[in-house]
């Protein structure tokens, strides 16, 4: 099975639009740091989020790296991208653009919640994204016009 980190916004997101068990589905067990689990708790999807068996969470060893990163992202970013490299991840999910750049910098694959959606239409877990995303909309995520049209051609709608 892949190793997956994930930061905290795609399972607010997922949890809140009632499709957290897409990540179990597709990825299996999802790992989490100690400062996403900690972001998680102070939103209200926590009780999904904190009921799932196969959301791990782990402690990054390199505190060292966190001062690296710091200037110009949050901690929790930070701690996805070195329990990414600490794990040696197969995939990042994220949706903050500065943090996606930084991984995708660090030689990380990088996914993001509209990602997540796409890949489970293609696998047959959802039967369309658009709903998923007005949900998420209606939920305060902000999709482009042209993020919105580029998805819906990905997922063949």
């Amino acid at each position: 099975m892949r190793k997956v980190v994930s930061n905290t916004t795609p399972l607010i997101a997922l949890a809140d639009i009632g499709q957290l068990e897409l990540l179990h589905k597709l990825y299996g067990e999802i790992y989490i740091p100690e400062a996403v689990l900690n972001e998680i708790k102070t939103e209200p999807a926590k009780t999904a989020v904190m009921s799932s068996s196969w959301i791990k969470v782990k402690t990054i060893e390199n505190t060292e790296d966190k001062k690296l990163f710091r200037a110009k992202l949050h901690v929790g970013e930070v701690e996805v991208m070195i329990l990414a490299e600490e794990m040696k991840a197969d995939l990042l999910i994220m949706d903050d653009n500065a943090a996606k750049k930084t991984a995708k910098f660090l030689g990380m694959t990088v996914t993001g919640t509209l990602g997540v959606l796409i890949k489970a239409k293609r696998e047959g877990y959802i039967e369309a994204i658009k709903p998923a995303m007005e949900a998420l909309i209606a939920d305060g995520l902000f999709i482009s016009e042209q993020v919105w049209n580029y998805v819906l051609e990905e997922a063949g709608e």
